[in-house]
């Protein structure tokens, strides 16, 4: 059994379209899986998509427990609606799922530091769950400084930081996106796993 936290750089890195690509591969290669995304703001696009991939046999209240309907961080739509993030429920969630599933992908929202609680941000709670991080870059100019410092922060919070994922959301190349994975390899100590190319429909599972 082997479960990781999926998280990126910013909102628009791709981490529901790599992920999904993640769950098919493991499919293909007859693992029982599950995608899994506890908080969702705004609408439930992502976790229809990762329910999708997953394994057959989910519900979508499964793959997203906490739901909360206005599209910004967790703890200001929580205030928002005056509905508070349940924690508990998200890490309740995570162990129902990897009881049942070899494999369970669980995709963060936003980025690193997203606020869930007043006191509480999403890498405390992938702190609290214990399982490798897979760091989903979006691959464009800036990516450099929001990698290095995504990655050292997960490190510095004892958790494993199994690689990093480049995705191209842009169709265009530039200098920065042909350029960032040679610069990543010479100043982390984590593999670069993948590039997944604009478009891009299957996948292998990189680990």
């Amino acid at each position: 059994m082997a479960h990781y936290f999926i998280t990126g750089t910013d909102t628009d890195a791709g981490k529901t379209y790599v992920t999904c690509l993640l769950l098919e591969s493991l499919r293909r290669a007859g693992q029982s899986v599950a995608g899994y995304k506890p908080f969702v703001c705004g609408p439930r696009t992502d976790a229809h998509q990762l329910l999708d991939s997953s394994s057959p046999g989910l519900m979508l209240e499964e793959v997203n427990p906490v739901w909360l309907k206005s599209s910004a961080a967790p703890y200001a739509a929580g205030l928002l609606e005056n509905k508070p993030v349940s924690i508990d429920v998200a890490r309740a969630g995570f162990h129902h799922l990897a009881a049942r599933f070899e494999d369970v992908l669980i995709e963060g929202a936003g980025g690193w530091e997203v606020p869930l609680t007043e006191s509480e941000t999403l890498a405390d709670f992938a702190q609290s769950l214990g399982v490798p991080v897979l760091l989903v870059v979006n691959n464009r100019l800036g990516a450099l400084n929001h990698t290095i410092l995504t990655v050292r922060n997960i490190q510095a919070r004892g958790l494993m930081c199994a690689g990093v994922i480049l995705n191209h959301v842009g169709e265009e190349r530039d200098a920065a996106s042909i350029s960032n994975r040679m610069v990543l390899e010479r100043f982390l100590e984590v593999p670069i796993l993948a590039e997944v190319m604009h478009g891009e429909t299957e996948m292998d599972w990189p680990l």
